[in-house]
């Protein structure tokens, strides 16, 4: 596997506000570990409240510009963003496994969904379109047309570290919005490259800005409280989210809440078991268990619980052991 330190420059461990990249005003920096070894690989600078103030006032700067700019031109921008990514998967992939532990196929994958993201709203970028209708006295005509929000907060978490940053990040740009991205601090390291090709790609200064930070409460409890940010995209815990929206609510900013899964998974009486076997598996195995739509429970009819407990919990045996057969009449 390649040295994390080639698959990274030292510029990429840094926050990346206003177009450059400079250390945390503070000079704090976060350790970046690989799960599999215990092994620091890397640190990054931890953004301070001041720093997250400044990344804010970098985007709102940046904002009538980018939303001004041609749906044309910020499609083409998302678009070589996609390439750029396509481009450098290997890369990627490898130093996500590096800080994220998942296995390199999951992470090679990862890149590819990723990147699809900014392919995506590079062509729903040219489709922000709006309505002519007549009112219901016929008196008059009613526009409707589509503006963006304006500064938007993205915190994401550490399962996915790419594609939950291209997911949020993507459609904000395509709409004409400007970012802070504040990356789950067990893996920063993907959040910054995600940067850099973003910068490559021709994105201007300001528009995207990534803070990863250890004192993530206090940060983005501070970009709540200033009134220039009006958007908030959260994935978490339900626990955590309570506590933005409680701080959102204060100058009315828009949410969107990515929270606690839900996720029951079903086995009827006249289910093919081996084939429910195998969706089960990834249904909870996927990620290593760390998915947000992951089975948290399984409910069987009783004609078979019996039979696909065994079933699952063999599967769950030879999955510890290395093995990835799965069937009814395996050993």
């Amino acid at each position: 596997m390649t040295p994390v330190s080639e698959l990274i420059s030292v510029r990429h461990t840094d926050l990346y506000i206003g177009g450059s990249w400079h250390p945390a005003s503070d000079g704090q920096r976060i350790e970046v570990m690989d799960p599999a070894t215990g092994e620091v690989i890397s640190t990054v600078a931890s953004a301070s409240m001041q720093d997250a103030l400044e990344a804010v006032a970098a985007a709102e700067g940046a904002f009538p510009g980018w939303a001004a700019r041609p749906p044309r031109e910020r499609a083409e921008i998302l678009r070589k963003a996609f390439e750029l990514m396509i481009r450098d998967r290997e890369k990627l992939a490898e130093l996500m496994v590096r800080e994220n532990g998942k296995p390199i196929n999951e992470a090679r994958g990862e890149v590819t969904y990723a990147a699809e993201f900014f392919r995506w709203f590079s062509e729903e970028a040219v489709r922000n379109i709006g309505s002519v209708s007549i009112a219901p006295s016929g008196a008059n005509r009613i526009l409707v047309e589509h503006q963006p929000i304006g500064v938007s907060v993205l915190v994401t978490p550490w399962n996915f570290p790419a594609a939950m940053a291209t997911r949020k990040i993507g459609p904000a740009l395509a709409a004409g919005c400007t970012v802070i991205l504040k990356p789950a601090s067990e893996t920063p390291l993907s959040a910054l490259a995600v940067a850099d090709l973003l910068e490559q790609a021709g994105v201007p200064k300001g528009v995207v800005n990534v803070i990863p930070s250890k004192r993530s409460s206090e940060v983005v409890k501070a970009m709540l409280k200033d009134p220039r940010v009006r958007k908030l995209s959260f994935t978490g815990s339900t626990e955590v989210g309570r506590i933005l929206l409680a701080q959102a609510a204060e100058n009315v900013i828009s949410c969107s809440m990515e929270l606690g899964g839900n996720a029951p998974f079903i086995v009827l009486d006249d289910a093919d078991l081996d084939a429910a076997l195998e969706g089960a598996m990834i249904a909870k195995m996927r990620n290593t268990g760390q998915s947000c739509i992951a089975a948290n429970r399984f409910y069987a009819d009783a004609k078979v619980a019996t039979t696909f407990a065994e079933m699952l919990a063999r599967a769950r045996y030879r999955l510890a052991q290395g093995s990835t057969r799965m069937s009814r009449s395996d050993p």
